[in-house]
């Protein structure tokens, strides 16, 4: 924390633009400042890596923060300020969270036997792992959180025939007791020894019961939901005689029970169906060695398994229920779904965790080479190249989720995972179709394009006619690809993008579809991922450290930023004001279709119960070295007007002309973005064809006394 102290008090745009030298980071002064960000969090290990040619240490690796780390926090901690940040607030906040995340400074005395199996430890953390030093510190634990912890002794309480469990990590110091729940007793009997020192095993659901005075320290409450991870002999022994083609349903009815062994294919979002809609539901697929597939299901809160599950692992299943597909409405080729019992007890063998080099370089863009996928003739000469490696899973998709540099468009390649992308928004409009949500997003950075394809959840209660998709042109040259997007962000956010704002996305995966064609998916769900639109983000404002005030004389409508100005209304007898409805979900401006219903026209769907009134402005903004005319719409205009849109509907005809006399030389400080893209305007209620009208104000805050 002194380090931070220090750097944070002496800085300003210059020393941020003196860390990024590329054209991007001068005229971006968020770029700017993560990259400063990033010199005060790990000032050893600037620029990837010493004194160039060498390779980046892995041990170091861990260490230091990503570039898409830096910037996700960075956007949260303006969301949670939305009133604006400092650079002391956002250089505190991240060193805190990473100090947090990875435990600088904590002891390294843990039980010698979780030394001795830490060695051979190469597995990663599951999404939602928490550990045992932060139990201890925090005195408490959430129902979701995991625990991946040793078993470094069993005993049994005195005077009672209750056992416990003594748990260690590989991240912590301090061990932690566990109430051992009863239908796991038959595991401890020495005759089997399944749970024993040394185990593995994968705890969630836990409830701790706190430290009271003189009742000694924190333990861990019996939860039944729990997963060993089991060595080879017992798996040969217990689970290979039984295969996903040998189970019957009827058998199964008669008492039959199997012991069955399957990787995870894949594990469903969380879900809620047909009479059972007040439960909630996870589909996890199996495969069998046979390349037989079942879906295995979990009901209410065992939903709390699928925390301890990751793709790639093996799942032994020892006495699952057994029930029909058809009965509870799963789309299956099988005849048959598994359940988790009373009687069921899981075994998990983890996915091991490969890694594979990526080599990057002192260029723009870094990444040139992955493995054995791309020659490295393929490397543009750079007196600079250095590599880090990163984990690769089971489907050798590398995981960048830690990579230390920015990635950019042209660098994406197939297989990737946990990637972001900073850009400009190009173009937004939705596809109208039968059963899915479906929204198309342009994005662009300084290497390239992309056209991003946004499915949102098939549970909305929006429904699309059929329309033709959008064609993509095959003979386009530049970097272009398409995002398949799946997720249930609320539509209001995806409303308020418009082409010129500023974006980041991290969590990205990339795959080679059968069309050789390269795309990239989103899933909300996933650890990691966020979306955030930095042109509409309150903070921005009020935050020096993450814009510079730029006049009006300076916009360009070449350059691809957001622009901060001190602004007056000015002429205010050429603005047009416009009320109307709007689409209650996303903010778009809702139209009279001739069946007399309203439509929306962002969303293209039928929304009569669900629309508000708005406002939508045009008007001429001024400083002292230029004027141009502005547009915005929503809570926007509203500020702008200094009146809410049902209050300026109800003034009388007469009054709504005159209103806007009233705030002649009003100041305020404002978000700019340039807008004009061919044909856009369609979907307001505001001429937008003039050329003169091409910046959209994206925010507004009024200012007092501003010249």
């Amino acid at each position: 924390m002194s380090l931070v102290a220090e750097e944070f008090a002496c800085f300003n745009g210059e020393s941020a633009m003196e860390v990024d030298d590329t054209e991007e980071g001068e005229e971006d002064p968020f770029l700017a400042f993560v990259e400063y960000a990033r010199s005060v969090l790990s000032p050893d290990d600037e620029d990837g890596g010493g004194d160039g040619g060498g390779d980046l240490d892995s041990k170091a690796e861990v260490s230091r923060p990503g570039w898409s780390w830096i910037a996700a926090r960075i956007l949260k901690t303006c969301i949670a300020y939305s009133s604006g940040v400092t650079a002391g607030i956002l250089l505190s906040e991240l060193s805190q969270a990473w100090s947090e995340q990875h435990r600088f400074g904590a002891p390294k005395k843990r039980p010698e036997i979780v030394n001795q199996l830490k060695k051979k430890h190469r597995r990663s953390k599951l999404p939602n792992t928490v550990t045992i030093d932060s139990v201890h510190e925090k005195n408490f634990i959430t129902l979701s959180s995991v625990l991946e912890a040793v078993i470094v002794d069993i005993f049994v309480l005195p005077g009672t025939n209750i056992y416990m469990l003594t748990l260690g990590d590989f991240w912590s110091s301090n061990t932690i007791d566990l109430f051992m729940h009863r239908r796991y007793y038959e595991l401890v009997d020495p005759s089997n020894e399944i749970l024993k020192k040394g185990r593995e095993i994968f705890l969630t659901g836990c409830y701790l019961r706190t430290a009271r005075e003189g009742s000694g320290y924190p333990r861990l409450l019996p939860t039944e939901y729990l997963d060993q991870d089991d060595d080879a002999m017992l798996i040969a022994a217990r689970f290979c005689s039984d295969s996903f083609s040998s189970v019957s349903l009827q058998q199964a009815q008669n008492g039959i029970s199997y012991s069955l062994y399957a990787r995870i294919e894949s594990i469903g979002p969380l879900e809620a169906k047909g009479s059972f809609c007040n439960v909630q539901r996870k589909q996890v697929t199996l495969v069998d060695n046979e390349d037989k597939r079942l879906k295995f299901l979990l009901w209410g809160e065992q939903v709390l398994l699928a925390n301890l599950l990751s793709v790639g692992s093996m799942l032994a299943l020892d006495q699952p229920y057994i029930t029909s597909s058809n009965d509870i409405a799963v789309e299956t080729d099988s005849e048959i779904c598994l359940e988790y019992g009373s009687a069921t007890q899981l075994y998990l063998v983890p996915f091991v965790q490969h890694e594979e080099q990526v080599y990057i370089s002192s260029s723009s863009s870094q990444i040139r080479h992955q493995g054995s996928r791309l020659s490295l003739t393929a490397l543009t000469p750079t007196p600079r190249v250095s590599q880090v490696s990163l984990p690769c899973d089971s489907l050798g998709s590398i995981d960048f989720s830690s990579y230390p540099f920015r990635s950019f468009i042209t660098d994406l390649t197939d297989k990737m995972t946990g990637f972001s992308l900073y850009g400009i928004v190009t173009d937004i409009h939705c596809e109208r179709s039968a059963k899915k949500v479906i929204f198309y997003l342009g994005i662009e950075d300084t290497s390239g394009s992309i056209l991003a394809k946004l499915h949102f959840v098939s549970s909305w209660y929006i429904h699309y006619k059929s329309s033709q998709i959008l064609s993509i042109d095959k003979n386009v040259k530049s970097h272009f690809m398409v995002i398949d997007w799946l997720s249930s962000v609320h539509l209001r956010s995806l409303g308020r993008l418009s082409p010129g704002h500023s974006v980041f996305i991290s969590g990205l995966s990339s795959n080679t579809s059968k069309k050789n064609r390269l795309e990239v998916s989103w899933f909300e769900n996933q650890p990691g991922s966020s979306f955030i639109n930095l042109s509409c983000l309150p903070a921005l404002l009020n935050s020096s450290c993450l814009h510079k005030l730029s006049r009006l004389s300076d916009l360009s409508t070449e350059a691809s930023c957001t622009y901060i100005c001190r602004v007056r209304l000015d002429q205010v007898s050429q603005c047009h004001v416009n009320t109307d409805f709007a689409h209650s979900s996303c903010g778009r401006p809702a139209k009279l279709t001739p069946s007399g219903n309203l439509e929306c026209s962002f969303c293209q769907c039928s929304c009569d119960s669900e629309v508000v009134r708005t406002l939508f402005l045009k008007i001429p903004v001024a400083d002292e070295t230029a004027k141009i005319f502005g547009w915005c719409s929503g809570p926007t205009a509203a500020e702008m007007l200094q009146i809410s849109p049902d209050e300026f509907f109800e003034l009388p005809e007469d009054e709504q002309f005159m209103y806007p006399s009233s705030l002649e030389n009003e100041c305020f400080v404002v978000a700019l973005v340039n807008s004009k893209q061919p044909g856009y305007g369609r979907g307001h209620c505001i001429d937008l064809e003039d050329d003169a009208v091409s910046w959209e104000i994206t925010r507004a805050q009024n200012v007092n006394n501003v010249g």
